[in-house]
């Protein structure tokens, strides 16, 4: 090995002519080269990063890759690693690095997709090249910004070199020629740090690899794959840091979208999932739970038939997982206090109670106090929560209005106070109070239809009784006549689709000279 020394330290590189190679008559195998140059590497840290990189641009392609040397592909797999290693280590070198593996991927593209030898090395050192691409594509705190431009090249000079057409095609293969893939290799890399004793043991892991690894893989090429996939997607899933959970439920959501359910359901992966994050729904952190509930949506349909899809549902049957999860989300709903969960609670109600269908009359007691309770408290300026339990009022009286019908005076006093209070001051911003408006109207609309078309009755009784003791009188007659004004025209168009103006606006006129002769 003091020979090979001798040599790098007599080999001049730094005026060397790119166009012109290196003549490699003299040179020693480059199986003997490299681990020498791996060594210097790793104990050597001031040992110029940019010589690799010229000794890739300047030897000889034929003795570069040298076709006669079976153990090239562990060499050159080595070399990368400590190049990359040397990246971590010291971050000013970060540029280098990437200029030297750029340089070996060029050789290995200019020998050409006939070079058996060159297209094995390709796919050696194209997954530990994949993972440091994907690992330092956002700039973080981990990222040097001194090399963080020169990274930019390095993904499609990897795509080039070993002729895929995308990230996709790379992981996974196929196409007229039957390629493989590398996906099974990048796993490999990945694995070590997806552990939890790798999370206590350092800050940097390949978490977002993983997801970003995860997330380019599709049908087909998802399902068989799965038993690897699935285990680190759980162990983030189930981390007690918000961001490492985040990324799980992101790989389950990506698994449970692109994965058929017959395969979910073989092993019981899929009820494995549903554990999982339906533990997630008691997290205090608002994106955490948002994802969970998206997520949970979708695995809900694979694991058993919607209810809304059901003719009838039998007396007495036993609730099922739609219920656990609509019951644990309204029970989280009636105590919560935070506003960006109650957005997010509110949010994510309207889908669940589509999907229930007539089978949320089994909820329609904690229904009837939550929304009203999202209706009566304001999250200016956007008002998100009662926008979103107006179109779970919706859902209600479209899929449950039997049960409604002998409360109907109840909703119409929540819309009431929700209209009043929007015309009070501080008042909502204009688009805001439109959309609130129409929210409002087609739930008095949908009221109306189930009352047998007896709301105007209803509004007749409407007095200063609707309004908080601390709104003036006379800013509540305003108000509702306004709100009256609305209403009446919502209904009159409702019942009579020929759209006569003259008619929607006579019985707004009378709706509010009734108003006033009560007053």
């Amino acid at each position: 090995m003091s020979a090979i020394s001798r040599f790098l330290d007599e080999l001049q590189l730094d005026d060397c002519n790119d166009e012109q190679p290196l003549p490699s008559l003299s040179f020693p195998p480059i199986v003997a080269l490299l681990p020498e140059l791996r060594r210097r590497l790793v104990a050597d840290p001031g040992l110029p990063a940019e010589r690799v990189g010229r000794l890739f641009r300047a030897a000889d392609p034929h003795w570069l890759l040298d076709s006669g040397q079976e153990a090239a592909a562990e060499a050159y797999v080595s070399l990368v690693r400590a190049l990359i290693g040397r990246a971590a280590r010291v971050p000013r070198d970060g540029a280098a690095v990437v200029a030297a593996l750029r340089d070996l991927l060029a050789k290995l593209q200019a020998a050409g997709p006939a070079d058996r030898h060159a297209r094995a090395l390709t796919l050696a050192v194209a997954p530990h090249v994949c993972v440091f691409a994907i690992t330092h594509a956002q700039a973080d705190a981990s990222t040097s910004p001194m090399w963080t431009p020169a990274y930019g090249g390095l993904p499609s000079q990897l795509l080039a070199a070993g002729g895929w057409r995308d990230s996709t095609h790379m992981l996974t293969g196929g196409g007229p020629e039957e390629q493989p893939g590398i996906l099974e290799a990048v796993l490999d890399v990945l694995r070590p740090g997806l552990s939890r004793e790798a999370w206590q043991r350092c800050e940097q892991v390949d978490s977002e690899a993983f997801l970003w690894t995860l997330l380019q893989v599709r049908r087909p090429f998802l399902a068989p794959r799965l038993s690897r996939l699935l285990g680190p997607a759980l162990l983030l899933c189930d981390c007690h840091e918000a961001h490492r959970c985040m990324l799980g439920i992101r790989c389950l959501h990506h698994i449970v979208n692109n994965t058929a359910a017959s395969e979910l359901r073989a092993l019981r992966q899929a009820e494995v999932m549903y554990e999982a994050l339906f533990k997630r729904l008691h997290d205090s952190n608002a994106d955490v739970v948002q994802l969970a509930l998206a997520c949970l949506l979708d695995l809900l349909a694979v694991l058993e038939r919607p209810p809304s899809a059901e003719a009838a549902p039998p007396s007495g049957a036993a609730p099922r997982r739609h219920d656990d999860v609509l019951r644990l989300l309204l029970i989280r709903m009636e105590g919560e206090h935070k506003v960006a969960l109650r957005r997010v609670y509110a949010q994510a109600l309207p889908a669940y109670l589509q999907r229930m269908g007539v089978r949320a009359c089994r909820h329609l007691a904690r229904l009837s106090r939550v929304v009203p309770a999202y209706l009566e408290v304001s999250d200016a300026p956007d008002e998100l929560s009662r926008m979103s339990a107006l179109e779970a009022l919706q859902q209600m009286l479209t899929a449950a209005w039997p049960r409604l019908a002998c409360s109907v005076s109840v909703w119409l006093a929540c819309l009431l106070r929700l209209l009043v209070d929007m015309w009070s001051e501080p008042r909502p911003r204009p688009d805001v109070a439109r959309r609130l408006s129409r929210q409002a109207t087609r739930c008095l609309a949908l009221l109306d239809a189930t009352d047998r078309h007896r709301l105007q009755l209803a509004l007749e009784q409407v007095d200063a009784s609707c309004c908080a003791p601390e709104v003036p009188k006379g800013k509540f007659a305003s108000s509702v006549g306004r709100f009256l004004v609305c209403v009446a025209a919502a209904l009159t168009f409702g019942r009579r689709p020929t759209n006569s103006r003259v008619t929607t606006l006579s019985a707004a006129r009378k709706s509010r000279r009734k108003m006033a002769a009560k007053r």
